[in-house]
């Protein structure tokens, strides 16, 4: 009987009470319920759950009660749990929850627990047929997961060992069988019998008497698998395991090891005989790719006993299975390098495992040390794990770390066990770590390991640069995590050290940690490099406290909130203190502790911001509840940072909010069930807990309602997503949803307590319909994410269908949107589409028709699904009747959408709803569809359908569209000048035709996918072969014949999953149906065509990618292997002698393919056994005569590169570009390449040697991607083999290349490959070459020696470090005294300036080794040859003039000289020094910094009248840096001369305003322009500031403010208003104040910069108003900090109404940032509106500003105004003129609203206005303009005869309730504000 049967026969069980007690039966009814629940249910963990609970009800019964259960009863009962144990095999944990049922059970009536599973086992065992997959799976499960299940195999084991004996021959037979899962679980099955049942199985093996012939059948099978008859790896590892479990049954350690010895045999490549006990089977290999003699080593490591592993092979000459037999073998595992290298490491560390395990017992037979000094066991163990330890493989760099953890600790016990006190090994390796470079990450790892065998003390003194290390570790990405374990083991270990040593307090132990580590980590906290940072705080940080408590007042005690970094190091500590030690942060540092949270919260910084929530939201226990002044901050917090443009900022949000609320949540909990030992009646208690409820409980439903007035359209993304990530948190945290895909954060059980506590108090209406409707007015918002996570919240949280009004209206919109064919809008219709599938209560409508013939399935589902294709199959008809009429009103793509959602993305299973018929039926449109599609591009069918694989180009498409057209129109072809724009009718034709096509391929892929993992365990096959065979043509058709990218990527897309599902099938032909599209798609590759280059497919390369990507990683890849040997092959073929370089040559194609399986993501490092193959014939390429095969090959080689070489060493600091790997490491890997590559760099070199050559420029087009190569590679890695030393003649010899780029990559390559010991021989023998003045050289080569020597010096210096403080090596000397001598280099006598450029770098790389009169020679040389007049041009002057100048300027003297003679230099000169400048040198001498400033403002005015824009743009750049460098934050007026003012500023500052008015030059220079006059303008004095000149600049201000204008233009409006505008309206500043108005307008200026939709130039505004509030009140410098963009646009209103409220420009400026309030208008727009005529929109110039949010800002500040309007006669003025000129539009519009929705229900109409922005933002703008109005009415006794405040005050009240009721929620602060003055 089925479960269903069974559970249907067990409920109609009757169970009185008088048999079983009332108990009982309760205790049933919902057990029943959890059981069916786990039954019905497809997700694991809800599966898990369910049977969890159904436990704990059963454990409720005790034996006796069970026992009064009939029999039947209980029978059936039984038999229920074991067919569900059935059902579930394949999940081992719900299994051994329904064993724990059934132990409880057979403690009442073992013998019928027995009995029924010996029944259900025998099923399997006496059947006729070989077992299934399935059937293995239950003995499995019957054996691993069933106690009483391995009671009947005990008994029944023969049988079933017969059974598999059977099965092995069948398995093996068939391809598809060996390589599948029914081989692994046979051999899975043979394992847990050797395991589980090893005493019965051991006398069929070791007892000859016994020998079962069915386990020596087995263990054939085993042998052969291991051998290579099964690609499969994993089957064939776990064969190995199986093979050695068998073996370590033997009980006699002497068997056991000579059947051990006997299988490590393996490495045989002759046929040969293993003896296990009494059996014996002969072993032939099929395979030579070393899997056999993984699958063997890692097995008898994992699986057999010590005596096993220390048995010797010949007892006269004694050996060790552990030492001699296995090391060797893992040895040269290590050493081969195979594409499973992850698992040979694996194997290493487990090899040292047994043998720790073993070592006492290896002490005892060798009677020696196992790792004494210079054995050959540790130098190889030693070279294996440093030779891996830098692999670019995924997890093998681990590994290494592992086993060099494990043969330390060996190590260890040796050393004690012989008394060696010594232990020279570790300081060996101390050396050996410290010599590796900085960037390499083993040098963290290793150290790390050694630390605990070492004195940290002495660890630190020899290596000193451990700190610096640690901070560089820490900026950069991929060593902070290693930096950051280095550092928690040396203080833990410190900690030990210090303990053992004396008796230390806490506070003394931290005081010794800050000694080192206090300024470490202050530097870390407080950098400006974020990477740092943010690693700082999270890895150090935290250690740090849990290891020395105290130390947080040491931080503490360095930290200045007012200091730029400290207030988010502030934030950091704090936080972490208070998760870590669960000690209170507000008791710190007293009372400034909160001020310097608001500091924080309030700060301009994201990341200060966030840091400050996470001390608000953390605790060390989530029962921890808020406190009153949390809350209160937290509510004024959320508001302000919901619009944030930081994605992480906001997911961190989320998660500070959701902690926040689970404190809450858990905190509300504990105080309703109250403290432990307290009385219920406590009155006293009650209250408080009553309060303490009512306040947090207050706080979730301020926050529920929050989201909801950020929803409505109109408001930014940015917004509109934080609110819903908030929305989520609270519907997460606060109802009692349980979500089965999450691990965590699953409602507590007693949730439900504080729910009804809540709704007791009229809150926590999460789900009422208002919210329901802003939620599906969200479906149609223009972003997907928005509409994605608004359905999700509908589904998952709100009630399980919608009222039948909104269903309807939802349903008419959904067809609406499906017919669009803007591609957004339609998409929007499809998820409609699959909300209302999920969420409509009856069957929808229209699709009521189709109800009849779905019985049997899911009906409601298979109705709409059934309703949707018929609606495809309309709009398919229509495009082939009409293509232009379908493109505009059925364009496909929307139903092809709405049909994957409704199928694919809902609970119920396709099978479910779908049967064969109709599933034809799709595959039928599909391929009509896609025929069609194609044929409108080809512009005729049967080329398309006979044209092979030649897909037309986009010339040809363009045409076929243009003529589509034309005839769709009846015009004929168009004549003229031709169109560079596509017209709206070509773009809507080609876009139906692009996205239809994608959404076939993606629709078609998902759905082969979903039923083919549906009916891969059951009979029922939806899909035929034929059907395969037609998707897998379809594929082919659109990925071949379609060159669009946007439709051949969105098809790969589903082709990936289609391979995958046939690939992973145990249907040998369906498996062949990709490896026959390969086949066919390597044929095209390879097949000569006589098609253009144009025409090749964009999708032959892809879809050979997706279907070796498909390929199971732990198989053997052949698909792989043949598309790489097919390609390789076809790309070496060579050209033919009459080749056309226009037409598509099969080689090229075959090259661009190997790029598209390199890049692809999906292989990984699965083509790395392929690189050196690949990276030859690319470089080999590079020298082909065809361009085409060229540009391919150079691609291939890049993207080869990027593969090879692994992590880049990106880091918070400016450095060279260099990879993680050495290129030891690298050879190491790539051993191919080495031979390859040192013969092309040594050809190249004998080429610049050869005598004959004289000065012929011969190109190897493979040379500098060879070189650059090289340079990536990680330097100043010692290299132990001296391989590498061959690679520097040829590097050297390369320092002659006639080519400039070629001499900079060898110098680069250099270094990389270069020994650090090697360094001061290489420059010694460099500088030894430099010639003499009269001596004849080759330039080309004396540049190259130069760039070399200066690469080599700048590497040699930098790392080292001893010679820091000390005088030069002798060597060194040398080298000096060398360069020295070759001072001419940089004189008149070198004629090359790029030789000069580059002495004056090797110099300047050794400045501060040098005497001063020396660098004044060579100064005093450069500075006559900077005045020298050139002559004539000269290649590379530029560059020297640079490099001179730098040097120059190093010194003060000299730097002075140069600029004073500024005004005679020649043009190239001045624009090298202003160049020079504007790169950030010259502005941190004070000195040096005043003469560059006076220079250039005297020569400002020439400046402006040059010619050149890019000196003018330059020249201005450099002045603005010079003079606002090293200006505090506060505005503070410029120094400036007299003479400037006088004579210069005002004609310099007329021509910038003049070039600002008049737009003269690019974005650029009127920004630069725009800056600098906005300086020169604070620079004025009250005298010489004119009111016109004021005028004029705020005048541009206005115009560059604008949203079209450029964002640089913007920015410059920003910086503009910091430096002048502060300056102007300060009056601690200036004398004399402008003009109000000037002011009222810098000010509007700053209002509308605050809502820029660029976030840098809102940033800068935000400055300008944290400058100005802090000079306005005269506070202090050093309290200046940068306030958040949402608290200084409220300071900005304030400073107006404070200072200018009684202006009228102040109202006209309030007024101006209101929405329009005309309702009428829009409504009429709406009404008029049809459907979409044009396919894209034009975005607003600011989608960032949100005009309703304005309207709840300006509406109090608006209404202040009223309110004080009677103490001055200008402002009542104004107010009551505007009064008389908007009152009768507002009541008119107040009218309208108020009979804009009188229905009980939804109407399309009323739901088309929910999800119109200009609806809700006009609505904002005429409530917060009524408002105001009503505030006059009531104030004003000179308005009051306009309208009648009463019925004025009904309106508004009426309007408010409507829109309330109906799903309008404003902004929270407007409605506040309006609900205010309704009550006065």
């Amino acid at each position: 009987m089925s479960f269903e049967n069974l559970m249907k026969t067990l409920q109609d069980c009757v169970i009185t009470e008088d048999q079983t007690g009332e108990n009982v039966s309760q205790t049933l009814k919902p057990l029943y319920d959890k059981l069916s629940e786990s039954s019905r249910s497809g997700v694991k963990r809800y599966k898990e759950r369910c049977l969890e609970e159904g436990v704990q009800l059963l454990r409720q019964l005790s034996e006796p009660q069970l026992r009064g259960l009939d029999d039947k009863h209980l029978l059936l009962l039984v038999r229920l749990l074991i067919s569900l144990q059935l059902q579930m095999v394949n999940i081992s944990t719900a299994c051994r929850k329904v064993d724990q049922m059934l132990q409880h059970l057979a403690k009442v009536d073992h013998q019928l627990v027995f009995r029924e599973t010996l029944h259900r086992f025998t099923l399997i065992v006496q059947s006729d047929q070989i077992l299934s997959l399935e059937d293995l799976q239950r003995v499995c499960m019957f054996l691993e997961d069933s106690t009483v299940g391995r009671e009947v195999w005990r008994q029944s084991y023969m049988s079933m060992l017969s059974k598999v004996c059977e099965l092995f021959p069948a398995v093996l037979q068939q391809e598809f069988h060996r390589d599948g899962p029914l081989c692994y679980v046979t051999v899975k099955v043979c394992l847990q019998i050797f395991q589980l049942l090893s005493s019965e199985v051991a006398p069929l093996v070791w007892e000859e008497n016994h020998r079962g012939q069915a386990v020596q059948t087995i263990l054939q099978a085993l042998m052969d698998i291991i051998l290579g008859q099964c690609c499969n790896r994993d089957t064939r590892l776990l064969a190995g395991t199986a093979v050695a479990m068998l073996i370590n049954t033997a009980s006699e350690s002497k068997a056991g090891g000579a059947a051990a010895w006997s299988l490590l045999q393996v490495f045989h490549t002759e046929p040969w005989l293993l003896t296990v006990g009494a059996l014996q089977v002969k072993c032939v290999p099929a395979r030579k790719d070393g899997v056999d003699r993984l699958a063997v080593t890692r097995g008898l490591l994992t699986c057999c006993r010590p005596h096993i592993l220390l048995s010797s092979c010949d007892d006269a000459a004694p050996t060790c299975l552990l030492l001699e037999g296995l090391f060797p073998l893992v040895y040269v595992l290590c050493e081969e390098k195979l594409d499973f290298h992850y698992f040979v490491l694996e194997v290493l560390t487990l090899w040292l495992k047994r043998v720790k395990e073993c070592v006492v017992d290896l002490w005892k037979m060798t009677a020696a040390r196992l790792l004494p000094d210079n054995s050959s066991l540790r130098q190889q163990l030693i070279h294996v794990i440093w030779t891996n330890a830098e692999s670019p493989v995924e997890g093998v760099p681990e590994f290494a770390s592992s086993a060099f953890i494990q043969l330390l600790n060996l190590y260890e016990m040796d050393c004690e066990q012989f008394c060696d006190a010594e232990k020279t090994f570790y300081a060996t390796l101390l050396q050996r770590i410290m010599k590796l470079p900085r960037e390499a990450k083993a040098k963290y790892h290793h150290l790390s390991a050694l630390l605990p065998y070492l004195d940290t003390n002495m660890v630190l003194d020899q290596y000193v640069e451990i700190p610096s290390h640690l901070l560089k570790c820490l900026s950069t990405n991929h060593l902070s995590p290693c930096g950051s374990e280095l550092y928690k083991c040396l203080i833990q270990q410190q900690r030990r050290e210090l303990q053992k040593s004396a008796s230390l307090t806490e506070l003394d132990l931290a005081g010794h940690w800050a000694k080192l580590w206090q300024p470490v980590l202050h530097e870390a906290l407080t950098s400006e490099v974020t990477l740092l940072q943010n690693n700082g705080s999270t890895h150090l940080l935290p250690c740090t406290l849990q290891v020395f408590p105290s130390s947080v007042d040491h931080l503490l005690a360095s930290l200045d909130p007012h200091v730029p970094g400290h207030l988010h190091a502030w934030a950091c500590i704090l936080s972490s203190y208070r998760a870590i030690t669960g000690g209170s942060p507000w008791a710190l540092q007293g009372s400034s502790t909160f001020e310097t949270l608001q500091l924080a919260l309030g700060s301009a910084d994201d990341k200060i911001r966030l840091a400050a929530l996470n001390l608000l939201s953390c605790s060390s226990k989530t029962k921890d509840i808020p406190t009153t002044e949390e809350l209160t901050i937290m509510r004024r917090f959320i508001p302000q940072n919901l619009n944030c443009e930081s994605s992480p900022f906001r997911q961190h949000l989320q998660a500070g909010v959701r902690k926040f609320l689970v404190r809450i949540r858990d905190g509300c909990l504990a105080h309703i069930r109250g403290p432990k030992g307290k009385k219920k009646g406590d009155a006293a208690y009650y209250q408080s807990s009553q309060d303490v409820l009512e306040q947090r409980i207050g706080f979730v439903e301020w926050l529920s309602q929050l989201p909801y007035s950020s929803l409505a359209p109109g408001h930014s993304y940015q917004r509109k997503k934080t609110a819903l990530l908030l929305l989520s948190a609270v519907l997460e945290t606060c109802t009692d949803t349980w979500s089965p895909d999450k691990k965590k954060g699953q409602p507590p059980a007693n949730i439900g307590t504080l729910i009804k506590c809540a709704r007791q108090r009229g809150q926590w209406d999460f789900f009422c319909r208002t919210k329901q409707l802003v939620l599906i007015s969200c479906l149609e918002d223009s972003t997907s994410e928005i509409r994605e996570l608004s359905a999700g919240l509908l589904l998952r949280f709100f009630p399980p269908s919608f009222p039948a009004d909104i269903t309807e209206v939802l349903n008419l919109r959904s067809k609406q949107l499906l017919c669009s064919p803007r591609v957004q809008e339609a998409q929007m219709g499809a998820l409609m589409m699959k909300v209302l599938l999920q969420k409509s209560g009856d069957l929808l409508e229209d699709c009521k028709v189709y109800f009849k013939g779905s019985s049997g399935r899911n009906s409601k589902s298979s109705c709409v699904v059934t309703c949707v294709v018929k609606e495809l199959e309309q709009h398919y008809e229509t495009a082939k009747a009409d293509m232009m009429f379908a493109a505009r009103t059925k364009p496909i793509h929307g139903v092809l959408c709405a049909l994957q959602r409704c199928l694919l993305e809902i609970p119920n299973r396709v099978c479910d709803i779908l049967d064969h018929h109709v599933i034809t039926e799709v595959l039928d449109l599909l391929e009509n569809i896609t025929l069609l599609l194609l044929a409108v591009l080809y512009g005729d069918c049967s080329t398309c359908i006979t044209k092979k694989d030649a897909p037309p180009s986009f010339c040809d498409m363009g045409n076929a569209i243009s003529s589509l057209i034309s005839q769709e129109s009846g015009a004929g072809p168009a004549d003229g000048e031709e169109c560079v724009l596509l017209s709206e009718e070509h773009s809507l034709v080609l876009t139906c035709c692009w996205v239809s096509l994608k959404e076939t391929g993606i629709l078609l892929g998902s759905l082969v996918e979903k039923i083919l993992t549906e009916t891969k365990q059951s009979s029922n096959h939806l899909l035929t072969k034929q059907d395969l065979i037609r998707a897998s043509k379809l594929f082919k058709n659109i990925l071949l014949k379609c060159r669009h990218w946007g439709a051949v990527e969105g098809c790969s897309l589903g082709f990936t999953k289609f391979c995958v599902s046939l690939l992973s099938s145990s249907d040998p032909e369906l498996k062949d149906i990709p490896a026959q599209m390969l086949k066919q798609g390597l044929e095209v590759v390879q097949c000569p065509r006589s098609t253009s280059v144009t025409r090749r497919a964009a999708g032959l390369p892809l879809l050979i990618l997706c279907v070796v990507s498909a390929e199971e990683a732990s198989k053997a890849r052949p698909l792989l292997t043949l598309s790489m040997q097919t390609l390789l092959d076809t790309a070496k073929t060579p050209l033919d002698e009459n080749w056309d370089q226009k037409l598509d040559l099969p080689q090229v194609c075959a090259v661009h393919t190997l790029q598209a399986l390199v890049r692809g993501a999906g292989l990984g490092v699965a083509v790395l056994r392929f690189a050196p193959a690949i990276a030859i014939l690319s470089l080999t390429l590079l020298s082909s005569p065809s361009w085409a095969m060229r540009n391919a090959a150079l691609q291939l080689y890049s993207s080869l590169c990027s593969r090879m070489l692994g992590q880049r060493c990106s880091s918070g600091e400016a450095g060279p570009t260099q990879l993680s790997m050495s290129p030891a490491a690298f050879f190491v890997h790539y051993h191919g390449l080495q031979l390859f590559l040192l013969g092309e760099l040594r050809g190249a070199a004998q080429d610049l040697q050869d005598p004959t050559n004289n000065a012929k420029l011969h190109l190897q087009p493979s040379l500098f991607p060879i070189l650059t190569l090289l340079a990536q590679l990680q330097p100043g890695v010692q290299d132990s083999t001296e391989t590498l030393l061959d690679f520097l003649p040829p590097l050297l010899q390369l320092s002659a290349s006639p080519i400039y780029s070629v001499r900079v990559m060898a110098s680069k390559a250099l270094v990389a490959m270069t020994r650090p010991s090697e360094y001061m021989s290489i420059l010694i023998k460099l500088t030894a070459q430099l010639p003499g003045p009269q001596d004849r050289c080759c330039h080309n080569q004396l540049h190259g020696q130069l760039l070399q020597i200066k690469a080599i010096l700048e590497r040699a210096l930098c790392t080292d470090s001893a010679s820091v403080g000390s005088g030069p090596s002798d060597d060194l000397s040398e080298v000096l005294s060398r360069v020295q001598a070759s001072l001419w280099m940089a004189t008149e006598a070198q004629h090359c300036p790029l030789i000069r450029a580059v002495y004056i770098s090797v110099v300047d790389s050794l400045r501060r080794h040098y005497c001063e009169s020396f660098t004044s020679q060579l100064s005093d040389a450069l500075m006559h040859d900077l005045q020298t007049p050139q002559q004539s041009l000269q290649v590379g002057l530029s560059s020297f003039h640079q490099r001179a100048i730098r040097f120059l300027c190093m010194d003060l003297k000299w730097a002075c000289k140069i600029w004073h003679s500024f005004p005679e230099a020649s043009p190239d000169l001045r624009l090298s020094l202003v160049a020079w400048v504007l790169d950030g040198h010259g502005v941190e001498q004070t000195g040096l910094k005043k003469v560059i400033q006076r220079v250039l403002q005297t020569n400002l005015k020439e400046a402006l009248l040059s010619h050149s824009v890019a000196y003018r743009t330059t020249y201005l750049a450099a002045l603005v840096v010079v003079m606002t460098a090293g200006r505090t934050m506060l505005a503070q007026p410029l120094p400036h001369s007299t003479s400037l003012v006088e004579n210069i500023l005002p004609d310099c500052l007329d021509l910038l305003l003049r070039d600002l008015e008049d737009q003269r030059g690019g974005p650029d220079l009127l920004s630069q322009a725009l800056h600098a006059a906005s300086l020169l303008l604070s620079q004025c004095s009250d005298s010489s500031l004119t009111i016109a000149m004021l005028q004029r600049w705020c005048s541009i201000l206005e115009n560059q403010r604008a949203p079209d204008a450029p964002e640089i233009l913007r920015m410059a409006c920003s910086e503009a208003l910091c430096v002048a505008g502060v300056p102007l309206m300060s009056c601690s500043l200036r004398e004399h104040s402008p003009p109000p108005a000037i002011m009222i307008r810098l000010i509007n200026t700053g209002l509308y910069l605050l809502q820029d939709q660029s976030q840098q130039v809102r940033l800068k505004a935000a400055c300008f108003t944290s400058l100005l509030h802090h000079s306005r009140r005269g506070e202090n410098q050093s309290s200046v900090y940068l306030v958040q963009v949402n608290q200084a646009l409220p300071l900005l209103l304030d400073l107006l109404l404070e200072e200018f409220w009684d202006s009228p420009a102040t109202l006209e400026v309030l007024l101006s940032h209101l929405p329009p309030s005309d309702l009428r208008s829009v409504l009429t727009e709406a009404l008029a509106e049809g459907g979409c005529s044009i396919l894209y929109e034009q975005d607003e110039a600011n989608v960032f500003a949100e005009p309703s949010v304005m309207s709840a800002q300006v509406l109090p500040y608006l209404l202040q105004m009223a309110e004080k309007s009677f103490q001055s006669s200008a402002m009542a003025e104004s107010l009551n003129s505007w009064a008389k000129e908007n009152a009768a539009q507002v009541l008119d519009n107040l009218t309208v609203c108020q009979k804009l929705h009188t229905a009980e229900t939804l109407t399309p109409s009323w739901l088309a206005l929910l999800m119109d922005s200009r609806f809700h933002s006009t609505l904002c703008g005429l409530l917060t303009r009524a408002t105001l109005l009503l505030r006059l009415l009531t104030t004003s006794t000179r308005v009051q005869d306009i309208c009648n405040l009463s019925s004025m005050r009904t309106s508004l009240q009426d309007v408010c309730r409507l829109l309330s009721q109906n799903g309008v929620h404003l902004q929270c602060a407007l409605t506040a504000a309006v609900a205010r003055e309704l009550i006065i």
